[in-house]
């Protein structure tokens, strides 16, 4: 197994929902120190704490709906675990709404949390990664993001914006040492962003079920361990849109 991430300062934003919580353990199992990130989740980041041990990790609150709620996280965890060497921006909100339906107060609520949020967080983090000479970003987009989804256009546009993201911190940072990639997962179990009934979703999918929260952790970890794979944008989905 790869030291690569050996006493490296991962942030996770999300941390303590089904993906967040999984790659947080993955990224730990790797010998990270790792700050979980939270909203609203206190209880279950408190509880992925006890489980991982706090001389390993520690937990953050912030509403990253909040302008300068990312820049001051990063703040804090590298005031108290050290200068962050891995970003994963997997926090995201959803809100089913056809197109007639979403307000303005809707569009930029998803977007300041899915889109704003993500990048606020690498441009306060990616100038000491670049420093340092070692850095790994990885955004957690959607299979919505090339399909358009079910949850609606806020959401869609969100989420293919990290895309453009990708591309474009990617290819100005990989002479640096530093990585920048996207995953894009589609219906994930064990998530509170479900757009529907389970059993009618995977109904959706050719593999013919739900992806699981290890399943993409998994991938997400093999990227973050591997220095020659950046500006790339990989699919989570059971072949829901092969390309």
């Amino acid at each position: 197994m790869s030291d690569e991430l050996r006493d490296r300062v991962a942030l996770v934003t999300g941390a303590s929902g089904g993906i967040g919580r999984a790659l947080s353990l993955r990224l730990a199992e790797a010998g990270a120190r790792v700050a979980l990130h939270y909203s609203s989740g206190e209880d279950r980041a408190e509880a992925l704490l006890a489980e991982i041990g706090d001389e390993r990790a520690g937990t953050y609150g912030a509403d990253l709906s909040h302008p300068e709620a990312p820049r001051q996280l990063v703040q804090a965890v590298e005031e108290t675990l050290g200068p962050i060497d891995v970003l994963v921006a997997n926090a995201g909100m959803s809100k089913i709404q056809n197109l007639e339906d979403v307000s303005i107060e809707d569009w930029d609520e998803t977007l300041a949390v899915n889109l704003r949020a993500p990048f606020l967080l690498a441009q306060a983090a990616l100038p000491g990664m670049r420093e340092r000479g070692f850095g790994r970003v990885l955004f957690v987009s959607s299979v919505a993001a090339y399909t358009g989804g079910i949850v609606g256009p806020h959401y869609a546009s969100s989420k293919a914006g990290l895309l453009g993201l990708t591309r474009f911190l990617a290819s100005r940072t990989a002479g640096d040492g530093v990585t920048v990639n996207a995953i894009a997962p589609a219906l994930i179990e064990e998530t509170s962003m479900l757009p529907g009934d389970p059993g009618g979703l995977a109904e959706r999918i050719p593999v013919g079920r739900l992806g699981k929260p290890d399943e993409v952790a998994d991938l997400a970890l093999a990227l973050l361990r591997n220095g020659y794979v950046t500006n790339e944008a990989v699919l989570v989905d059971g072949g829901l849109f092969p390309h």
